[in-house]
This record gives structure tokens, C-alpha cells and sequence, in this order.
């Protein structure tokens, strides 16, 4: 069975992006090295503070875009209903 993941980083200024991947350790790691140009690594992107998953890639696309149309406030309520600090979740994923 096949997971995905919605996720939302941000940075220190509370910039928000919404991704989706099938790899979510990869894809935050990509993040925080900066490794792929673009606006993540532009704005310094990096830090986890909400992910969902599921078995179902449409879903996930789905998901994504609903997200992305939403206003910031909902998506920050949303965050709060998980991470009510804003907590980088993916802090001890890796060895610095």
C-alpha cells in the first residue's frame, strides 16, 4: 500500500507552502538542504508544522489544492489543531 503526504513548512517569518510527496522524510530533508531551486529554498522554507496522510494519490493532489485555496487563517487553525506551538516536527529527523 502506497502513503502521502500533505504537508505545510514554513520559515521564521511564518511564510506558508503546501506540498505534497510519497516521501515525506526525503522531501523535508530536500527542503532544509535546499537541494531543489525554487521558492522553498528562495524563502528558507524549513521547517514541518503540520503533514496528513493517505493511500490515495488523487486524494492527495485533492487535498493539496483544496489547502491552497483556503485563507491563511484557516490553514493557521488547522495547523493549531495538531501543533498548537508551531513546532518543528521534523527537528530530530536527521543528525546535524
Amino acid at each position: 500500500m502506497n502513503e502521502y503526504f500533505i504537508y505545510i513548512m514554513t520559515n521564521r517569518s511564518g511564510t506558508l507552502y503546501i506540498g505534497v510527496t510519497n516521501n515525506l522524510t526525503r522531501r523535508v530533508y530536500e527542503h532544509k538542504c535546499k537541494l531543489i531551486p525554487g521558492f522553498t529554498s528562495k524563502y528558507n522554507i524549513n521547517r514541518l508544522i503540520y503533514f496528513e496522510t493517505t493511500s490515495d494519490i488523487h486524494e492527495a493532489i485533492s487535498r493539496e489544492k483544496q489547502l491552497k485555496g483556503w485563507t491563511r487563517k484557516k490553514k493557521l487553525d488547522l495547523i493549531r489543531t495538531t501543533n498548537p506551538v508551531f513546532a518543528d516536527l521534523s527537528e530530530d529527523w536527521y543528525s546535524h
